[in-house]
């Protein structure tokens, strides 16, 4: 074995423009696989960060009327409740790291001096909002347990409520009025993973915008006393992985409507998951669609470099038959002739593998410094690479290992 491997180094070192030039269809091949596959999984990632946001991993379930999203303006309609054992069993779910329950009301009454706020959202929130929702305290202070007991009337504020309502100056200490009463501002919230949301639709226009104006949160103790009538209760959870938002966004869902039907005269109330993990798929379903026919593309060159790589090996042993022929009238048998070439070609191809993946991941960065897509290198997809060359050299050199173990001593001897 080691020495077929060292006259297979020997043959190529020999001819190293012609190894080259055979290799090069091979080389390729692989580093248009390589550099496919890395763009392929990169978008993969970037499309999770983009609809998922980087590791929050985050559901957010919400009561529909049907279609479209519940809103309750009198009391005119009863808001299903979500019970305190309910909340215990999402909370208990096992792939459910924390929950919050809130209430959100747009379009608010809400007042500073004489500025109104108009598009933002008011949301009264439990003590687990900041934490599963991924906010943190920029100035101030967040909700205490003193502010849920004694019904305290303070608010917390995000960064764009300061730039909308406050243009930008210090809000802390200063007096709300949310649908008549006055709120303190206490703290502001930021979140430490802020991006811009892609806007397919309509309704994907109109959260961003209710965002960008900004957010309002209350103690949900305090909801009351602004707002006189039900108002249903959303739910957001924090899954224990990116891969676990559906199944666990689903289960949440399953338990808030155990119990609707038999709290509301309204048959089409439902809470339903925001399946983002569904809208991921099926988005990289469409980008590796793509990335596939062009996987198959670059196939060709495979195919091509192999067929360069039998047209080598006849080459090859058609100038060593008389090499050949002095090895069978020593005693050497077909298998050894056979293995030698076999050697030769895969070796051949094996290299060309290596230098082609080496150049995958070259081209994979280049790609992504020139269009600004992110690359992930696959690992599986290097090795898969360099065995599937060899692979193509033992195929592909089959034919002149054959050949070359089917001399007849006599005959390879006697050519020129």
């Amino acid at each position: 074995m080691f020495e077929n491997l060292r006259l297979a180094v020997q043959g190529i070192w020999s001819h190293k423009m012609r190894s080259f030039l055979t290799m090069l269809g091979i080389i390729i091949g692989i580093a248009s696989i390589i550099a496919i596959v890395s763009t392929i999984q990169g978008t993969s990632e970037q499309i999770k960060e983009d609809l998922i946001g980087a590791g929050r991993n985050t559901v957010s379930i919400t009561l529909y009327d049907g279609d479209s999203e519940a809103y309750f303006y009198d009391n005119s309609t009863v808001a299903p409740v979500i019970s305190e054992d309910q909340k215990k069993k999402v909370r208990r779910l096992e792939n459910v790291v924390d929950a919050t329950f809130y209430y959100s009301r747009s379009y608010s009454t809400v007042y500073y001096l004489n500025d109104s706020f108009m598009g933002g959202t008011v949301l009264g929130v439990d003590g687990s909002y900041l934490d599963t929702a991924g906010y943190v305290i920029q100035t101030g202070r967040g909700f205490v347990q003193r502010d849920y007991d004694r019904f305290c009337k303070v608010a917390l504020v995000d960064t764009n409520v300061v730039q909308s309502l406050f243009l930008g100056e210090n809000p802390l200490g200063k007096v709300l009025e949310i649908e008549q009463q006055p709120f303190t501002i206490v703290g502001i919230i930021t979140e430490p993973d802020d991006y811009l949301p892609k806007m397919e639709n309509l309704s994907d226009y109109e959260e961003y915008f209710t965002d960008s104006m900004g957010k309002i949160l209350i103690p949900d103790k305090c909801w009351p006393i602004c707002y006189k009538f039900d108002e249903a209760q959303n739910v957001i959870i924090r899954a224990d992985s990116t891969d676990n938002m559906s199944s666990a966004g689903k289960s949440v869902a399953d338990i808030l409507n155990a119990n609707i039907k038999n709290q509301s005269q309204r048959t089409n109330y439902s809470y339903k998951a925001d399946d983002i993990m569904e809208r991921v798929r099926n988005m990289q379903r469409l980008s590796e669609s793509t990335s596939q026919q062009l996987i198959w593309i670059a196939s060709i060159s495979l195919l091509v470099g192999g067929i360069g790589v039998m047209n080598i090996m006849l080459v090859s042993v058609t100038e060593r038959t008389k090499e050949i022929g002095l090895k069978k009238a020593i005693g050497a048998r077909k298998k050894t002739i056979l293995w030698q070439f076999l050697t030769e070609a895969s070796m051949l191809t094996s290299i060309g593998g290596l230098i082609g993946v080496l150049s995958g991941i070259g081209l994979s960065q280049v790609v992504s410094r020139l269009t600004g897509t992110p690359a992930a290198i696959s690992v599986p997809a290097i090795v898969g690479s360099v065995v599937f060359s060899m692979l193509i050299g033992v195929i592909f050199g089959l034919m002149p290992s054959v050949k070359a173990a089917n001399l007849n001593p006599i005959d390879a001897l006697r050519s020129e």
